[in-house]
C-alpha cells in the first residue's frame, strides 16, 4: 500500500537530518505478533523517523530484524541511553549497533532526564554527554539530543550549545511546552514530540467514549495529530504505533492535511482540558 500524498519532511534542526513530519515511537510496536508488519508499512508508506531506546524491551531488536529483511532503509533512526555515565553511554551505543544491525545511528539520546540532578549528572566530566561525544568521535553516532519531561531541564538543553535534538512531550493535552519549542526553533534545535496524541492512556480513554457517545465528542486522534503538526515549530511527531492500522490512519491524517488555525489549536485545547480535566 502507498500513501496517495507523500509525507511532508521537517529539518531536524542542527543535524540537517530530513524527516517526515510523522514518525513513529516504537517503544510499544513489540507487544504485538504484527509488530514487524508495522514497522514494514510505516517503511512503505514512507515514514523516514523511527524512534526507540535501548531499555523498550525487544524494540531495537525487531527494527533490527525489519531492517535486515531488507525493508526500513529508508528510516533514521534515534535511540537512547538511560546511563548517566560516559562508560554505560558507550556500552549502551556498542549494544544498540549490535541489535539494530547498522554501522552508525542518526541519533542518539540521553533518556529521560527529568530531574535537575540527572541532568547535572549526565553533562559532568565522566557523564552519559561525554561518553555520547566519544561516540561520535569513533564514527558510531552522527548526532545527540535528550528526552526529559522536565521543564526547567528542556530550557537548560535548549541554551546549552551541546545538543542537536530535544524530545519533550507536546499536545492539545500538555501545551505547556509551545514556549520551548519556539526557543529550540530559534536556536536551532530539532524537537521531536512525544504522546502528540496524550500517552498516559488518554487515547484509550478517548476513542471509549467516542464509541459510547454517538460522535458527540469533538476531539478525536486526526484532530490531536493535527494539532501537533500544525505547529510548524515541531520538527517531527512521534506517535507510539503498535498496530498497522494505526499506522494507516496516522499517514492518512499527516497526508495532505490542513493546519489548524490559532483559534482552532486553542479549541482543542480547552477540549482536552474539559474531557479529562
Amino acid at each position: 500500500m502507498k500513501a496517495g500524498v507523500p509525507l511532508e519532511k521537517r529539518r531536524l534542526g542542527r543535524t540537517n537530518l530530513l524527516v517526515t513530519e510523522l514518525g513513529l515511537g516504537a517503544m510499544d510496536t513489540p507487544q504485538v505478533e504484527e509488530g514487524a508488519e508495522t514497522l514494514r508499512l510505516a517503511s512503505d508508506l514512507g515514514i523516514t523517523f523511527v524512534d526507540t531506546a535501548r531499555i523498550y524491551e525487544g524494540s531495537e531488536f525487531l527494527i533490527g530484524q525489519v531492517l535486515r529483511s531488507g525493508a526500513g532503509g529508508g528510516f533514521r533512526l534515534a535511540t537512547k541511553t538511560i546511563s548517566r555515565t560516559a562508560s554505560g553511554g558507550q556500552h549502551d551505543v556498542d549494544r544498540s549497533l549490535r541489535l539494530l544491525g547498522v554501522r552508525k545511528i542518526d541519533l542518539y539520546q540521553l533518556d529521560d532526564v527529568s530531574t535537575w540532578d540527572e541532568w547535572e549528572q549526565v553533562m559532568e566530566e565522566g557523564g552519559a554527554l561525554a561518553g555520547l561525544k566519544a561516540a561520535r568521535e569513533r564514527g558510531l553516532i552522527d548526532h545527540i539530543g535528550i528526552s526529559s519531561h522536565s521543564l526547567e531541564v528542556l530550557e537548560a538543553a535548549i541554551g546549552c550549545g551541546e545538543l542537536d535534538a530535544v524530545m519533550l512531550e507536546y499536545s492539545a493535552f500538555f501545551p505547556e511546552t509551545e514556549s520551548l519549542i519556539s526557543e529550540a526553533k530559534r536556536r536551532d534545535v530539532g524537537v521531536i514530540a512525544m504522546r502528540p496524541l496524550g500517552g498516559s492512556g488518554r487515547m484509550s480513554s478517548l476513542r471509549t467514549r467516542m464509541e459510547q457517545s454517538d460522535g458527540d465528542v469533538a476531539l478525536t486522534p486526526a484532530l490531536l495529530l493535527r494539532y501537533v503538526l500544525s505547529n510548524p515549530d515541531v520538527s517531527v511527531a512521534i506517535p507510539g504505533v503498535r498496530f498497522p492500522s494505526r499506522v494507516r490512519q496516522n499517514v492518512q491524517v499527516a497526508s495532505g492535511y490542513r493546519a489548524l488555525d490559532e483559534d482552532e489549536r486553542r479549541y482543542c485545547e480547552e477540549e482536552a482540558s474539559r474531557l479529562f480535566r
